[in-house]
């Protein structure tokens, strides 16, 4: 992925490791928390260097919800690296 793409992998993980839970990882740049949809549902990502992304699920028995079905950001505490990968 190339050295600046590294940094930044990195440099996201350690933001990922950093905070009690994923609502506290940012949702604008840098990271740009955001959750993906289609084929995709169920994964988020944050940005790296134009156009990958460091891709991850939440991990739980059951992952938290909130009453509308939505994730309960706050109570994620664990997530899994699935990808680096251009999905665009």
């Amino acid at each position: 992925y190339g050295l600046e793409n590294a940094r930044l992998i990195m440099r996201r993980m350690s933001v990922l490791n950093a905070v009690p839970s994923l609502a506290e990882v940012p949702a604008t740049p840098p990271e740009r928390r955001h959750q993906l949809k289609g084929d995709r549902a169920g994964k988020f990502a944050v940005d790296l260097k134009h156009p990958y992304r460091l891709v991850f699920a939440p991990v739980g028995d059951p992952v938290p919800l909130l009453a509308d079905g939505g994730y309960d950001l706050a109570r994620i505490t664990a997530i899994e690296i699935l990808a680096v990968e251009d999905y665009h």
